[in-house]
């Protein structure tokens, strides 16, 4: 990814907490020259000093191939973003922009095929996007369960390049990044907010 020197953000626990909070990412990889994307909730794990991405497609997808034939894949965590009107500059001599945070994970996938583990790695996906239906989850019988996970295709991706960009007007001066966070808590649009709340975070 390109970034300039003063967007990049090489906070591990920084990033690992954006991730969690965004984690319905875009798993990309490349089928004859094209790229593929596949839109997919992610759990985000660490183990033993290693992050690692949790998550499952239909087997009907194509795109775990890739992964089978051991290429690496990108997967793109992104949100929130908004949209910077030059008339919140100081300075005349400005154009519009586009503040946004952005993480990008590189690494290779580990398929996870016994059944033991399979059931394992959906509980793990179930407690960390809603727990309360584990109760009811157990409760369905056990041929439904099964025809689930013969319907999908689990696996996990050990992530070996981490790349943040937080782009949050950090090229501007403390007037300008002040107006333009100001701006954007007061707007009615939650994203545009997010962004506000981030850069307040980042300079207050």
């Amino acid at each position: 990814m390109y970034t300039l020197t003063h967007y990049q953000e090489a906070d591990l626990q920084k990033l690992i907490s954006f991730m969690r909070e965004y984690s319905f990412a875009t798993l990309i990889t490349v089928q004859d020259n094209v790229p593929f994307a596949t839109h997919l909730p992610f759990v985000i794990q660490e183990q033993e000093g290693q992050l690692v991405l949790l998550t499952h497609m239909a087997k009907q997808n194509p795109q775990w191939k890739d992964l089978e034939a051991g290429q690496e894949a990108l997967v793109i965590f992104q949100e929130p973003h908004a949209y910077i009107s030059p008339s919140l500059y100081e300075k005349q001599l400005n154009v519009p922009t586009w503040n946004y945070c952005v993480v990008h994970a590189y690494g290779k996938a580990r398929f996870i095929h016994e059944p033991e583990q399979m059931m394992a790695a959906m509980e793990a996906s179930i407690n960390t996007f809603e727990s309360g239906y584990m109760q009811q989850f157990k409760s369905l019988p056990e041929k439904y369960t099964n025809g689930l996970l013969n319907g999908i295709v689990m696996f996990e991706i050990t992530v070996s390049r981490l790349e943040g960009k937080y782009k949050l007007s950090q090229n501007k001066s403390a007037a300008d990044r002040q107006h333009v966070s100001e701006s954007l808590l007061k707007s009615e649009d939650t994203t545009a907010r997010k962004v506000g709340e981030r850069m307040q975070e980042k300079y207050s």
